[in-house]
């Protein structure tokens, strides 16, 4: 009868080992479904920052123009539809001398008012 104990208990153990195994077993396979899941999401973030370098450099390419400006653009005279040609004038003589009347630098203001541009912003 101890025999038949003895031999109860051994398959009990057995049996509680092939118990643990498996779940041990069920917990590394858990482990490595979720690093393959990991490293699978890693690779398209990746890929996804990549796309958007490439886009944003591709931009960038298109938008790498700088205007570069001569003092001869701002120096001739520019005309304009429907109105007089504006005349830019250098500092020095810009400044009104101090023989002009009043109604003179008020004509003077009244014909730059209205030759000028408007540069007024509006919606």
């Amino acid at each position: 009868m101890e025999d038949k104990k003895r031999k109860r208990k051994d398959e009990e153990k057995e049996e509680e080992e092939e118990e643990e195994m498996m779940k041990m077993e069920e917990f590394y396979a858990l482990l490595r479904r979720f690093r393959d899941a990991r490293d699978r999401r890693r690779k398209e973030l990746e890929e996804i920052e990549k796309s958007e370098k490439k886009k944003k450099m591709a931009t960038e390419q298109h938008s790498g123009w700088v205007p570069s400006f001569e003092w001869e653009d701002f120096t001739n005279e520019v005309e304009f539809r429907g109105q007089q040609p504006l005349h830019f004038t250098t500092p020095s003589t810009a400044s009104p001398s101090p023989r002009t009347t009043r109604k003179q630098r008020k004509n003077d203001q009244h014909h730059l008012h209205h030759n000028s541009l408007d540069l007024n912003l509006a919606l």
